[in-house]
């Protein structure tokens, strides 16, 4: 088990953050600099939690403030990744800037972000008050949600990003027992791994898209 999971999440956070290094590296416009962003603000900010959890299982003593203060980290560098989301929605389907739209990303955004700031939310403790998960986690669940909605509407103009949409659904459907039940059932914490295959799937429709964009100039 705990091997299993050792090496996936170091194989993860290399596989984002290599790739976010080599898109922005090929990058060539907007759209494939918000694509390496994303990948690269990802990665650096699980590992603040993956890494503690992986040293866990192999080094005595008691992790819980490191991994405390990597879910408090994750929780921003993710809330920032799906601001990323948009914003490649934006660039990608050439869509007009909407102040509407930006707005209530926006705010979303920071609602959530300050809501984590509060020490109410005990990352540093035993577990955590459902009742701030719920806080904390709703305004992000309605961004995410919306951003999910954008590229469901897109979903037959991209032939890579058809099934973008999916993939933003499903990390949210295993994000939400994860982050609300384990304190009651720490089995939950397993549905962290297809999460992550969501990550690793939205990253590969980057990479593809770049590759994409590369065969096409050389035509």
């Amino acid at each position: 088990m705990k091997y299993g999971e050792s090496i996936f999440d170091i194989a993860y956070l290399l596989f984002a953050i290599i790739s976010g290094c080599l898109i922005l590296y090929r990058a060539k416009d907007g759209e494939e600099k918000m694509m390496g962003c994303a990948a690269l603000i990802l990665g650096v900010g699980d590992a603040f939690h993956l890494l503690p959890r992986v040293m866990a299982y192999y080094v005595p003593g008691d992790m819980s403030f490191y991994l405390g203060i990597g879910k408090f980290v994750t929780s921003i560098t993710v809330t920032i990744f799906y601001v990323l989301l948009f914003y490649i929605w934006m660039y990608k389907y050439n869509k007009e800037k909407n102040q509407r739209d930006i707005i209530l990303v926006w705010v979303l955004a920071a609602i959530r972000i300050v809501i984590c700031l509060f020490p109410q939310n005990g990352w540093t403790g035993n577990g955590g008050s459902i009742t701030w998960a719920v806080l904390r986690n709703l305004p992000f669940v309605l961004m995410g949600a919306y951003i999910c909605l954008l590229y469901y509407q897109d979903r037959d103009r991209d032939r890579i990003f058809r099934y973008f949409w999916l993939y933003i659904l499903f990390s949210f459907l295993f994000y939400l027992p994860v982050t609300v039940g384990t304190g009651i059932m720490p089995a939950l914490g397993m549905l962290m791994l297809p999460k992550t295959v969501c990550y690793i799937l939205m990253i590969w429709s980057f990479l593809l898209t770049q590759r994409s964009n590369i065969n096409r100039d050389q035509i």
